[in-house]
């Protein structure tokens, strides 16, 4: 089985190394692989070499880091709530986030107050924002409620009054505004510099970090509440670093590439139904490697699918994830 674990993983790596290099080529400029070599490897810069550094090698790096992301949060949620269906955004850490860009885009305008004077924040900073305080928030609540369900719904209620407030500030923002709040929850990789892609990676670093130093306390949470206070470990201490570590890796995510929704939950349920086991040992690094070949599959397939332009990050994610979702249904009925 050893072996057999071993194999699968370096299927995995090579599969992420494989869709990296298709997606360097994928894109509304073909390019061959001649073309491609003589450009990086030449000391003079030509609009080959600049498509690929500035454009295709940074939305490369976002979509590694959103893959290794995203399903290592929606592993911790599923684990902690011991919920089949939960994912990263589950304690309205995405709505706090699009509460803060939809307060930056559009609440202000409502207001009459332009909001040019903001533009070093950015949309990425108040995503951040709204994501940090939604935290905050159920931070404070988990140390008031002793089981993981007052939690669950607590962020539930949460995500329902930040929708709602979003709602209303979609009624009455101008066009340009909500176009540019829309297009921002329909997900995507592109029109982040190397910057930004490597802002987004330390944040993202961070959050993965924790998560693996919590890779004991899951399994322990696995056996119950009373296996977890029978080793003496502090249940409530465990739930702060997975909340603190799910929301760096949402928050960060969400922040520079918007909502990106589904997979969470689908990947952690596709390693596991691979690996045949619960040991988050071996499910970690296999829902990282699995993330990221989901997620640079989603940006080849959102690029290639029309010549007119680029289909949402958020449309192939749900294409590709919905599915695996009703076949978990499906198996848990049975």
């Amino acid at each position: 089985m050893k072996f057999k674990k071993t194999y699968i993983y370096i299927l995995l790596i090579l599969t992420a190394l494989t869709l990296s290099v298709i997606d360097i080529f994928t894109g509304s400029s073909l390019f061959s692989i001649k073309e491609t070599a003589q450009a990086l490897f030449s000391e003079e810069t030509s609009s080959i070499k600049k498509i690929i550094i500035d454009y295709r090698l940074p939305k490369i790096i976002a979509a590694i880091i959103a893959g290794a992301s995203i399903g290592l949060c929606g592993l911790q949620m599923q684990t902690l709530f011991k919920n089949p269906l939960a994912d990263p955004y589950i304690l309205g850490i995405s709505t706090g986030a699009g509460l803060g860009v939809a307060v930056f885009t559009m609440g202000i305008s409502f207001f009459g107050v332009s909001w040019n004077f903001l533009t070093n924040l950015g949309t990425a900073g108040a995503a951040l924002a709204g994501a940090a305080a939604i935290t905050m928030v159920i931070l404070y609540i988990s140390g008031k409620f002793k089981d993981t369900l007052s939690i669950l719904v607590f962020g539930i209620m949460i995500s329902g009054i930040g929708s709602a407030l979003i709602n209303l500030l979609q009624y009455w923002a101008p066009d340009p505004a909500l176009k540019t709040y829309v297009l921002w929850t329909m997900g995507s990789f592109s029109g982040l510099n190397i910057e930004e892609a490597c802002t987004m990676g330390i944040l993202a670093l961070t959050g993965i970090i924790l998560s693996v130093t919590n890779i004991k306390n899951l399994n322990a949470l696995l056996m119950g509440s009373d296996y977890v206070s029978g080793l003496g470990i502090n249940e409530k201490r465990i739930r702060k670093k997975i909340l603190i570590s799910s929301t760096l890796l949402a928050g960060s995510i969400t922040a520079f590439c918007g909502p990106i929704g589904f997979l969470g939950i689908a990947i952690p349920h596709v390693c596991r139904m691979i690996f045949r086991t619960a040991n988050h040992r071996t499910l970690v690094p296999a829902t990282i490697l699995a993330g990221i070949s989901a997620m640079l599959a989603t940006d080849i397939i959102s690029q290639s699918c029309t010549n007119s332009g680029i289909i949402p990050i958020n449309t192939i994610s749900a294409i590709l994830g919905i599915p695996v979702i009703i076949l978990i249904i499906i198996k848990n009925n049975k």
